[in-house]
């Protein structure tokens, strides 16, 4: 049962919702289901901040059609002390990224060593004024959403309103082991995300929470601080799942939509996951699970991009460097996550693929900082 001051509750699969809002006005979930866990905000309602109150992003598509404006972020990979994530979070910032972002592991399989995520990205805002500071994505069974709440609002509230909070269900399962977590099936995990979502949610509104799920119970606690950003700064999932981008689709504002398999525990590159057709039928996911909000729901990739004037040639280099078997070059081309050429070719693709997926928000890693900064000054906000 979720409980806020001003509600009464609704009841979905057994388990009472209450969300925050003006006294005696309750908003229900928008998609009832088995351990669902929805706390929706009025129609039209607003992030408030340090700007006053404001829309959180123009939608994907207006009454007229009109796309929703690019930006970009940049995922901090290589960045292992104060000098180098201050220098390179002040150059993101010139070079006009939207966004500066961690990841959330404490093993360096496949990524490296990580800086802990919520911390670097606090002294990354304490030296920039506009740019944004996020996760992608925290590792949801790596802290209690209580805890999280407190970090995350007093991120955003001595940030000026700049937190973008990033969430999954976890995946790396050698990360668990090592670590002696759990390591529960898929849908565990999922479910334990989606509660702690809805928990989230309720200690960044106002009044006391009160909540009961499988995994958390919450008991008349009411979060402080409070963001600065309202209801709650954005909140974005990584998903690639049917299930996941569902749940995706209806609780958050931005989705990040992974193009590589890890529901084995461990991260594959398989090729199939990012054609074309395979990351369209994902967007329809997105959709299905955000129903009448998916104008508003912004869709993102971390994409791979190569600035050449030999396209075919770098298609050959990049099929013999992932390993890739039985895809054809023409096929990698048109992969929504991959983009080779020159600048005026990788503008023209993105543009493109967002009018076919609706893609406006693209991340890339750090060590394309200096590269991909052409195409964030030509297509920032456009």
């Amino acid at each position: 049962m979720v409980t806020m001051s001003g509600g009464s509750p609704a009841w979905v699969a057994g388990i009472a919702i209450i969300v925050a809002g003006p006294p005696g006005k309750l908003y229900p979930p928008a998609m009832p289901g088995p351990g669902a866990f929805h706390v929706r905000q009025p129609a039209g309602s607003h992030f408030r901040g340090p700007g006053g109150r404001q829309p959180l992003r123009e939608p994907l598509g207006g009454a007229m059609g009109t796309p929703r404006p690019f930006r970009f972020g940049l995922l901090t990979e290589r960045c292992h002390s104060a000098d180098s994530l201050i220098a390179q979070a002040r150059r993101a910032e010139e070079l006009g990224y939207a966004t500066f972002l961690l990841r959330d592991h404490f093993t360096p399989y496949f990524f490296g060593d990580q800086l802990a995520p919520l911390a670097a990205l606090a002294t990354a805002a304490s030296v920039t004024r506009t740019l944004r500071v996020g996760t992608l994505v925290l590792g949801n069974d790596y802290r209690h959403p209580v805890i999280l709440a407190k970090e995350a609002a007093t991120l955003d509230l001595l940030s000026g309103g700049r937190l973008e909070l990033g969430l999954g269900a976890g995946w790396l399962q050698a990360e668990y082991e090592q670590a002696g977590l759990p390591f529960d099936p898929p849908g565990v995990r999922i479910g334990r995300l989606a509660e702690a979502i809805a928990v989230l949610k309720g200690l960044f509104a106002a009044g006391p929470l009160t909540f009961s799920g499988r995994h958390y119970r919450i008991t008349g606690l009411n979060g402080f601080p409070k963001p600065l950003q309202q209801p709650h700064p954005p909140i974005l999932i990584g998903a690639g799942s049917k299930r996941m981008l569902t749940l995706a689709g209806r609780e958050a504002d931005t989705v990040g939509i992974l193009t590589t398999a890890t529901r084995t525990g461990t991260l594959v590159d398989d090729s199939s996951e990012r054609l074309a057709e395979a990351v369209e039928e994902k967007v329809g996911w997105v959709r299905d699970g955000a129903a009448e909000r998916f104008p508003d729901v912004e869709l993102s990739l971390v994409v791979s991009v190569t600035i050449t004037d030999d396209g075919p040639g770098a298609v050959e280099d990049l099929i013999r460097q992932r390993g890739w078997t039985g895809v054809a070059p023409a096929q990698v081309v048109e992969m929504p996550s991959i983009f080779i050429g020159p600048v005026a070719e990788v503008v023209e693709t993105m543009e493109a693929r967002r009018e076919r997926f609706g893609f406006s928000y693209y991340v890339v890693p750090d060590r394309l900082l200096e590269a991909f900064s052409p195409v964030v000054a030509r297509l920032t906000g456009r």
